[in-house]
């Protein structure tokens, strides 16, 4: 058997990488990809391989040589690169193409080395590796039945999103027997690049042959294993995230902050929404008006400030909404003055907005990080400060202060003159959730110096929206924030959002509902798990100091590189010790008993 590796285009969206360099040159994670590739073909007993160079051509061959670790190395080159496709570049090579079995890769690819293994331990003589189809995908996609025919090429022009669940995505990794080139292929590849021209891709003749055979290639399914195609910068950036060595990998994802779509196997147990109000109706009345949305502007901060108060029962002189709660943050910190207490570890989002010299913290010393609302008042009673910032429930520890409580802090935060910062972006996710809230205009006026932040990503599963609101009976803080952030700091999706969300309101409290239901399972799943302590939590994650024999970072890059799940490690949260804890989201069901499956194979 013998490889032909297709490498002659000029990759121009990959920009300055590959302006005096051929693609398959450009380094992942330090390793240019033709050495990645080679080094795996090396393990398969081969007789040669074939690279069909074009851009950059002399550069390549004089990096790889005629041998490599013993490897004969042939060249066949394009020299019409820029003017041809794929297909010119494999029809120069057919003549070699039709002298044994070959595997056919394009150079653009990264995969694990278990996709070749994959494809030679099948039986079947004439294979295309494909995968099911992702958002990402780009090129040829197939059909494919129940035995593994592949019953129809889809070209661009015929792609219909509605049919996405039906496609699979070539790999562009094949495999092809020494008849069916000689017999097959060859045939048709000269007979098509002679009436359509050398402008096309390979596939189409593929299509062709299959359409009168689908017995002559079957697809076979690669699963989870991992592959990239890196036609541009966007595409280098997800593989080496995809393939960097454990040392780094938590690094590589943790720096995305979001953007997990790109990664559609993965579960972020990271990030924290609820899973389950996104499946009300709520989804389809926005998705039926998107085209609407994506071509008007959005109103206005007096219309979306009317909009607002309407949502959550506020009056407009009282709330302000934002381009999520971290805009709001951002404004309400360069409005505080003087020294900020706050409790660790918590959410840093608000003492980052800080000089560090005016943060004065109180790290609760238990085991369960638990506190009350008489801790901080004795403490910041003895340390005095001009605001105190309460994250209820707190981030990550989920420890959380009920109702009363909170209104006596409150009420001795006014007596002193403090602002009391209510962060409650996850008090929805509380047992007594529906009678927790600080957001209504009774308590807003009773404490004037008090301010209300909510995320509208969290409890309502809307990250994507970027929505958040903040409120305080203090008029004259809310009018100067709306002079500080943009005209249209609202998009119109979430301006939409805020016009219809009185309609499924209903569906929301029973999101909520089933949320603490799926949290109570989770946790009881969790205190099985022997190398883990579970903290209480009332919010939608939980807090879990790591035991022997695995740190915290160990044990997240077990979960990623091994089940391709993601967790916080909270190696950026103080007031806590290095690498001992980390923070679980609660998902759904299904997700949840996934993780939990994993954390037993680790333990």
């Amino acid at each position: 058997m013998q490889a032909i590796i297709l490498a002659a285009g000029m990759g121009k969206r990959l920009g300055e990488y590959t302006r005096n360099n051929t693609k398959c040159m450009v380094p992942v994670n330090g390793i240019p990809l033709i050495d990645r590739m080679l080094d795996q073909l090396c393990h398969l007993n081969l007789n040669r391989i074939v690279i069909v160079v074009g851009y950059e051509g002399r550069k390549l061959m004089d990096h790889v040589g005629t041998e490599y670790k013993g490897l004969r190395i042939e060249y066949v080159e394009n020299p019409i690169y820029d003017r041809t496709n794929n297909i010119y570049s494999l029809a120069l090579a057919k003549e070699r193409l039709q002298e044994d079995d070959t595997l056919l890769l394009e150079s653009d690819l990264i995969f694990e080395d278990r996709l070749l293994s994959m494809l030679l331990e099948n039986p079947s003589p004439n294979l295309a590796l494909v995968a099911k189809y992702e958002a990402w995908m780009d090129g040829t996609m197939v059909c494919i039945d129940k035995d593994c025919r592949i019953v129809n090429f889809v070209t661009k022009a015929a792609f219909n999103y509605s049919h996405v669940g039906q496609y699979y995505k070539t790999v562009n990794i094949y495999k092809f027997s020494q008849s069916f080139s000689r017999d097959k292929y060859v045939p048709f590849l000269e007979a098509y690049t002679k009436v359509v021209g050398n402008n096309e891709y390979y596939e189409n003749v593929l299509r062709i042959i299959t359409f009168l055979n689908s017995e002559d290639l079957k697809a076979l399914p690669i699963g989870r294993e991992k592959w990239y195609e890196i036609d541009d910068k966007q595409d280098l950036d997800i593989a080496e995230a995809l393939f960097s060595e454990t040392d780094a990998l938590l690094h590589k994802y943790y720096t995305r902050y979001g953007g997990f779509w790109r990664f559609p196997q993965m579960l972020d147990f990271c990030y924290l929404v609820n899973p389950y109000f996104r499946r009300s109706k709520i989804i389809d009345e926005m998705e039926a008006n998107f085209r609407t949305l994506l071509g008007e502007y959005p109103s206005g901060m007096k219309v979306n400030t009317l909009l607002a108060s309407k949502c959550w029962s506020v009056k407009e002189e009282y709330i302000i909404p934002g381009n999520g709660a971290a805009e709001l943050i951002k404004v309400l910190m360069e409005n505080v003055e003087g020294t900020l207490g706050v409790t660790r570890p918590t959410f840093e989002e608000y003492p980052n907005r800080t000089d560090e010299s005016k943060v004065v913290a109180f790290i609760p010393r238990n085991r369960d990080f638990r506190y009350t609302a008489d801790d901080l008042m004795v403490h910041f009673g003895n340390h005095p400060v001009d605001a105190l910032l309460l994250i209820n429930p707190d981030n990550p520890s989920g420890n959380f202060i009920p109702l009363p409580d909170l209104c006596r802090l409150a009420a001795w935060c006014e007596e002193r003159g403090v602002r009391l910062i209510v962060d409650e972006s996850f008090v929805d996710f509380s047992e007594s959730w529906e009678t927790s809230s600080m957001l209504c205009d009774a308590y807003l006026e009773r404490y004037p110096h008090m301010a209300v932040m909510k995320s509208i990503s969290k409890s309502y599963g809307v990250p994507g929206l970027r929505l958040g609101i903040m409120a305080s009976a203090d008029r004259e803080l809310i009018a100067r924030m709306k002079r500080q952030v943009s005209i249209w700091n609202i998009n119109s999706f979430a301006e939409f959002f805020m016009q219809i969300f009185n309609k499924y309101e209903d569906d929301y409290k029973r999101a909520c509902r089933k949320f603490i239901g799926v949290r109570g399972a989770f946790l009881q799943q969790l205190k099985d798990i022997p190398f883990l302590h579970v903290m209480p939590t009332q919010a939608n994650f939980v807090l879990c100091e790591v035991r022997e024999p695995y740190t915290a970072s160990q044990l997240a890059q077990r979960l990623l590189r091994d089940h391709n799940i993601l967790i916080s490690a909270c190696s950026a949260k103080k007031g806590i010790a290095p690498n001992r804890y980390v923070r679980l989201a609660v998902r759904s069901q299904e997700d949840n008993e996934r993780l939990i499956e994993a954390l037993k194979s680790i333990g």
